[in-house]
């Protein structure tokens, strides 16, 4: 069991960790939640079979390839088409009224991952007959996953989960009839995409880059402190027109943020808000 000053050593090589990797490749994972990160960054020197983190510094440093494997590592990447169906029950309910009354609506999925909820937000506005006057603005930090999500492709083995919450979400046809299935994997129709912009966008260091009439942040402000939080719901708040809609996941809120009175629910339960000044 380390000693307290073992511990205490070990914090100060995990920030100079994060300082270097700023220094070096610009990520900023220096207001990340700190135990959470140093979890992470002790799983990493043991699938990297190093001695200390010094070691794992350097070696970040100087390999590129080291850096591409830490991203991946420490971004979490917990994603699945229609995650929690409730809320997409909620959007057809509260949101799609207001959009339908839009000439054309942009969208903002922040920190979009492998892309799965970003195909769920498309097929659920094709069903409701809003995708071709949609923009879908798709942004992560790791560009290794948007990759992924460009490409559309997901593994077989994952569409009976993928297709019981396309049904709880309120899925109005045949979820089999937006894919392709081959060789193990599904690709997910060309059309798709085709509305959909994926770009990498750091919510630390980058700022807003457009105003939307929905902007989705759900699940990612869990893994930052709070003086990063504060300057995500900022960005948020600022990247919405005046009525535009913020979607937040089922362990983050408005309430009890700089922003709070600036927000009016459209479903509390599902964390479903409304820029309303």
């Amino acid at each position: 069991m380390p000693t307290t000053e073992g511990s205490e050593i070990e914090d100060i090589e995990v920030h100079l960790l994060l300082e270097a990797i700023y220094r070096r490749y610009g990520f900023d994972f220096r207001d990340y939640a700190f135990t959470s990160m140093k979890r992470r960054v002790e799983s990493i020197l043991a699938a990297e079979g190093l001695g200390s983190i010094s070691e794992l510094q350097g070696k970040l440093l100087r390999e590129p390839a080291c850096m591409e494997h830490f991203l991946l590592s420490v971004t979490v990447n917990v994603t699945s088409m229609f995650r929690d169906p409730g809320f997409y029950v909620a959007f057809r309910a509260r949101v799609l009224p207001w959009l339908r009354e839009c000439p054309f609506v942009r969208i903002w999925h922040v920190g979009c991952s492998t892309g799965e909820e970003v195909y769920s937000m498309a097929i659920l506005l094709e069903e409701e007959g809003l995708y071709p006057r949609c923009r879908i603005y798709a942004t992560d930090l790791n560009e290794h996953v948007l990759a992924k999500a460009k490409a559309g492709i997901f593994p077989l083995a994952s569409l009976q989960e993928y297709t019981g919450n396309y049904l709880k979400a309120g899925g109005r046809g045949c979820f089999s009839d937006y894919y392709t299935a081959n060789y193990g994997g599904v690709i997910f129709q060309r059309s798709l995409r085709d509305n959909v912009i994926f770009a990498q966008h750091s919510l630390v260091t980058d700022g807003s880059f457009n105003e939307f009439h929905v902007v989705l942040c759900r699940n990612v402000m869990i893994y930052f402190n709070e003086t990063l939080s504060e300057r995500v719901h900022r960005l948020l708040y600022e990247s919405l027109i005046l009525h535009g809609i913020l979607g937040l996941g089922d362990r983050e809120s408005i309430k009890f943020t700089p922003y709070e009175a600036c927000f009016e629910e459209v479903d509390g339960d599902q964390r479903l808000y409304r820029r309303a000044k």
